[in-house]
């Protein structure tokens, strides 16, 4: 199997444009500072690790952002959440990991587990403790296309949702729960962990 690709999927750090549901309980200035911690961390755990290659699917598409150099980025494009994961999935073959910007605990380990699954499952996913996912990964990316139609984004049934767009055949495997935030008592929970 060829060296797998991971997909950071972020948004840019701009204020008031990123974390909104958070930031409209704990301000904008504390959902900024938050994310950009986050995508910083991020790039500094997972980019530059010889065992995959890194690619940041970007939103918005052009503009200036302060991203790493070094790491390619390609535009997230228009559509709901599930066109555009869709959309920076099917432009790798496989096999394809993409992880959003808002995991705390994510690290190496978690990326290197997802891509050994990828040898003998067609799908993988790291399940949220909201009944969504922080991680999916395909071991070919053309599956994509069908993987997230008719999902309810940011509810309990997004993992769910999702496992049920799968043809019967499919071989999934699920990672660890780890929990991503997007509430405030998911703010709270992180902050008492620092």
């Amino acid at each position: 199997m060829r060296r797998g690709q991971l997909i950071l999927f972020v948004k840019a750090p701009r204020l008031g444009a990123v974390k909104t549901r958070l930031g409209a309980a704990i301000g904008r200035l504390a959902a900024w500072r938050f994310y950009n911690a986050m995508l910083t961390g991020l790039w500094r755990r997972l980019g530059r690790d010889g065992r995959w290659r890194t690619v940041l699917a970007v939103s918005p598409d052009q503009g200036a952002a302060r991203w790493p150099t070094g790491l390619p980025r390609q535009p997230q494009g228009q559509g709901d959440l599930g066109q555009r994961m869709a959309r920076a999935m099917l432009a790798h073959v496989g096999p394809v990991v993409l992880v959003g910007g808002d995991i705390p605990d994510l690290d190496r380990r978690h990326i290197a587990q997802a891509l050994q699954a990828l040898k003998r499952a067609d799908v993988v996913f790291g399940p949220a403790a909201d009944g969504g996912f922080w991680l999916v990964g395909l071991r070919r990316g053309q599956w994509a296309g069908r993987l997230f139609r008719q999902v309810r984004w940011s509810s309990p049934h997004a993992l769910a949702d999702t496992l049920a767009n799968l043809p019967p055949t499919a071989r999934t495997a699920m990672l660890e729960t780890l929990a991503d935030v997007d509430t405030p008592a998911d703010y709270a929970s992180y902050l008492a962990d620092q």
